[in-house]
């Protein structure tokens, strides 16, 4: 289907529905995304789209929304920072053509997401990180700006006074917030399709707070953060990178869907393989997928009650679900 063609069955503006409330199901889904904040980042896409933009697009308008959100600690600006002070992006774009552009550990840039995008389409290489991408950033004309705010400064600040550094992830974090929960929502990602089946997603996150410097999560590593594939489906996940980086979460999801299983199949499967990869290891740790088909059907769970995710579908209605989950808490 050409873009006029898509962008002529987007109908007349996004709209967003009360949690809970039921969507057209007849149409299948053409967005979802990570997290309540996602609501906003999917009516960016679905208007970024049906003015005339790609995929890519889309989901990169729609992942700029919680980059430059300073209410968002999690994503972009006002970033919680790393435990040296840092606020460091992580940041993936990719198409179900096999283009792909990824930065990681990259500082003083509002837009990773955007970053991402200028790697895949001006540079031979998929992933810059570090030193390198931010210099990559500023020679491409990225604005520099300090990512880290008052807010952000002060609850670092008050972190340290009781800080263990210690190499563990989260073992920090004991009693601040559940790993990767509800009050930690450490990525936002996105996912879209065209009703001949392409896809795109986006995926970008400041990471854990507080993390050990240098440390990067599954959000930049394709298969592992985000996964597109042409006439099957996208998956994309949340929570403690690590444990999704273990089993390339992302790109396993979309390969059970590639041998029939269903979006909501699949993200269970992949749960339980964790659950049962890991053990103990995994307790009061949250790890949530989120999947769509070409037909538009979605799936989601995760180890831990609290995931919620954004569902838009073709004539732009929105709606914020919950996620069952595996473990009751």
């Amino acid at each position: 289907m050409s873009v006029m063609a898509t962008v002529g069955c987007l109908a007349a503006g996004a709209r967003t529905a009360s949690a809970g409330s039921s969507t057209s199901t007849d149409t299948g889904a053409l967005i979802v995304s990570t997290w309540d904040f996602g609501a906003a980042a999917n009516d960016a896409a679905y208007a970024r789209r049906r003015a005339g933009g790609s995929l890519l697009d889309a989901v990169e308008a729609g992942a700029m929304v919680p980059e430059a959100d300073p209410n968002n600690h999690s994503v972009g600006f006002s970033g919680y920072p790393d435990r040296d002070g840092h606020v460091t992006l992580d940041a993936v774009i990719m198409d179900d053509a096999g283009r792909v552009g990824a930065v990681a550990a990259l500082e003083d840039t509002v837009h990773a997401i955007s970053v991402a995008r200028a790697v895949m389409e001006k540079t031979p290489h998929t992933l810059l990180v570090g030193e390198g991408a931010t210099r990559f950033a500023r020679d491409q004309g990225f604005p520099q700006t300090n990512l880290l705010t008052p807010e952000t400064e002060a609850a670092w600040r008050d972190w340290l006074k009781t800080a263990h550094y210690s190499p563990q992830a989260n073992v920090e974090r004991t009693g601040y917030r559940t790993p990767g929960g509800a009050l930690d929502h450490d990525t936002i990602g996105l996912l879209m399709r065209d009703p001949d089946g392409r896809f795109a997603g986006a995926c970008t996150t400041s990471g854990m707070a507080f993390k050990m410097r240098g440390r990067v999560g599954d959000s930049p590593q394709v298969g592992s953060g985000l996964y597109v594939e042409k006439d099957v489906g996208g998956a994309t996940a949340t929570g403690v990178g690590e444990e999704v980086t273990r089993v390339a979460g992302s790109a396993r999801v979309v390969a059970s869907m590639r041998a029939g299983a269903s979006p909501q199949a699949a993200c269970e499967e992949v749960v339980r393989h964790i659950a049962g990869l890991r053990g103990e290891a995994i307790r009061g740790v949250q790890v949530g997928f989120l999947a769509m088909d070409r037909h538009g059907r979605v799936g989601a769970f995760c180890l831990l009650p609290g995931f919620v995710y954004a569902v838009t579908d073709t004539s732009g209605v929105t709606q914020v679900r919950t996620a069952p989950s595996l473990f009751a808490g």
